[in-house]
């Protein structure tokens, strides 16, 4: 039987580094997520539009971490799993993470945000800048079309999500007879493209 040698996958460089995945050096990290994520959001631009929505009334010279830099490491966080604003104390000097933020991941001045940091900048969001954010998910969504639809059809539907042992918020659901989660998710009801 041959051995097979999977061929790398490569990433976008990251302030001046070559960025690859290789498969013969062990496991470095679980958390690969991040630099998919950008390589995703580069071709969509979703975070810069989020980014705009939202007013940055925070005093220039007490910033610290920019706005685009704050809600790339949350959004990248939350998509890999770390919900807890309280995630970003240990991740904040995480490799592959601070890649994902387009940070040197071996230089400790250029660490990411903590959780207080985020606790700062949820509380500041304004109910304008959540009807903003919320258009601009919209927004997004209309620029996945080659052109924008004449109409959009809203459908709305639950999903069970089973959960095993003690899961916060996870309750009895009588339909589905087992302790679950039941999100509602939101799609687009003509071509079936998941909304939200």
């Amino acid at each position: 039987m041959s051995q097979s040698t999977p061929e790398p996958l490569r990433f976008p460089p990251v302030a001046g580094l070559t960025v690859r995945a290789e498969f013969d050096g062990g496991a470095l990290s679980s958390d690969f997520g991040p630099l998919i994520l950008r390589g995703v959001d580069q071709r969509i631009g979703l975070i810069d539009r989020l980014v705009q929505a939202v007013d940055d009334r925070r005093h220039p010279s007490y910033v610290a971490h920019s706005l685009h830099d704050l809600f790339t490491q949350r959004i990248f966080q939350i998509a890999c799993g770390y919900a807890d604003g309280n995630d970003a104390n240990t991740l904040r000097t995480d490799p592959l993470f601070k890649l994902g933020v387009n940070r040197h991941p071996l230089v400790q001045a250029l660490d990411l945000a903590s959780a207080p940091t985020f606790s700062r900048l949820e509380n500041a969001v304004s109910t304008r800048d959540l009807y903003r954010l919320a258009r601009a998910f919209v927004d997004q969504f209309i620029t996945s079309y080659p052109q924008p639809p004449a109409a959009i059809v809203l459908d709305l539907d639950h999903s069970e999500d089973p959960t095993h042992g003690p899961q916060e918020f996870s309750i009895y659901n009588h339909y589905y007879r087992h302790h679950c989660y039941v999100p509602l998710l939101l799609f687009e009801g003509l071509s079936g493209k998941f909304f939200l």
